[in-house]
């Protein structure tokens, strides 16, 4: 019999894996953290969940993480009977590939969406969508002020491919929501579509052949639902973790009642990442950790009165094109969860044999990301007039050395990430 329990793959998750944490915590459900060396071992078939939860992160990774064999076990599992949620990157994870040698699971039949326009990735915020009948979509209640609900969360998002490889018989992939139009919130890049009048939209087109308006979205699916052997799977590109969602938490909510969870609360309070927590003061090695979070904020703060960062939500900080925002973000929310988290005997252990690396890193990716970050403030402002003094192959490979790679990540905020998503997790299992 499955564990009456859910399981959280923590692997390459950073920031999504905190945010589906914190959600499931909020709504007072049993959980675990697992590893994908755990997956590799066994865990999913010598104790199984009633439900695995992929957070959003790259789908590369996470099979690098796992390979061949945490891959074929999580296949096995959902085969047996399993229940897979995948959000994001963790959807992405569950489709199939034309490739010979696939970095995704094969659940569903269904491929992801070549991105011939970059700009379709880059889309973040709320849209209203179009629900489909089905057991689990959840009632939403119309009224005058919000006539198109719901509202649900994308975070640069990927896309479903809705025609599976030639030559196969499928099972059926049933559309549960599909995109509608974009709502207040709703951004292009770093560009707010709420500021833009709608005929600018058009001149655009005209002009420069540019659609920045979303409409390449428009009934496109966003979360579907199929079943692969006795299993379910639910893939959502759509964040129902988000904090303060009500329409997202809502459906997050009824997944979990329809995969027998009990209720205990319906919304996910908000995640505020400005104030400095700290239930590690009692430790005195906890000075560098304490320290870097402090720094951090205030390189933050640089960031924005250069108009290279901005405020977006209590927990995600915008950017402007080109910045690593992702990367930063990934810091800020791991650092603050550390310091959020009760410590235990193995959380101290680990703290304490890497607390001189965590500093000594962390030094040098300050003091290097203070001066790329100046460094991007001033090519912007001399672009117009002097566009080759700053050097751009420079600047990429200073920006490659502190941030690595944006989809697969890496350089010295890599190596900070890695500490303190350990730390999380020794706190969060034992």
């Amino acid at each position: 019999m499955p564990e009456k329990k859910l399981y959280i793959l923590w692997d390459e998750t950073h920031i999504w894996g905190l945010m589906a944490l914190r959600a499931v915590r909020a709504l007072g459900l049993p959980c675990r953290l697992i590893k994908a060396t755990e997956i590799t071992q066994g865990l999913l078939s010598c104790k199984p969940p009633a439900m695995l939860l992929i957070p959003g992160g790259s789908a590369r990774l996470k099979a690098r993480a796992l390979g061949t064999t945490g891959m074929r076990n999580i296949q096995e599992y959902v085969a047996k009977g399993g229940y897979y949620l995948g959000f994001c990157g963790g959807a992405g994870f569950a489709l199939s590939e034309k490739k010979e040698h696939s970095i995704t699971l094969g659940l569903c039949p269904w491929t992801r969406a070549a991105c011939n326009d970059r700009l379709q990735h880059l889309v973040s915020g709320h849209v209203h969508v179009h629900t489909s009948p089905n057991p689990l979509v959840p009632h939403f209640a119309e009224t005058p002020q919000a006539p198109m609900t719901p509202s649900l969360p994308v975070w640069w998002p990927g896309r479903f491919a809705v025609q599976p490889p030639q030559g196969k018989t499928y099972r059926p992939v049933e559309p549960l929501a599909t995109y509608a139009i974009p709502d207040a919130d709703f951004w292009v890049a770093d560009l707010p579509l709420h500021s833009v009048p709608q005929h600018i939209f058009e001149t655009w087109k005209t002009l420069h052949g540019v659609n920045l308006s979303a409409d390449f979205l428009a009934d496109q699916p966003l979360i579907i639902s199929g079943s692969h052997g006795d299993g379910t799977y639910i893939l959502s590109y759509s964040h129902l973790e988000t904090p303060h969602s009500p329409d997202a938490n809502h459906w997050l909510c009824h997944i979990f009642n329809h995969a027998g969870f009990p209720q205990t609360a319906e919304k996910i309070p908000d995640w505020e990442l400005d104030t400095i927590p700290n239930t590690w003061e009692h430790i005195y090695e906890n000075n560098a950790l304490y320290h870097a979070i402090q720094e951090l904020h205030t390189l933050l703060t640089m960031g924005e009165q250069h108009n290279l960062l901005f405020k977006r939500t209590p927990w995600l900080m915008g950017w402007r094109a080109g910045i690593p925002g992702a990367a930063l973000n990934n810091l800020r929310a791991t650092l603050h969860t550390t310091l959020s988290t009760i410590p235990t005997g193995a959380t101290y252990a680990y703290w304490h044999k890497h607390r001189a690396a965590f500093e000594t890193t962390f030094g040098l990716f300050r003091e290097g990301a203070e001066d790329y970050l100046l460094a991007e403030r001033l090519a912007t402002t001399l672009s117009p007039s002097l566009p080759s003094i700053i050097s751009s192959k420079a600047l990429r490979n200073q920006r490659e050395a502190l941030f690595g790679h944006p989809m697969n990540g890496g350089g010295l905020i890599g190596e900070l990430i890695q500490i303190a998503d350990e730390l999380v997790y020794l706190s969060e299992t034992q």
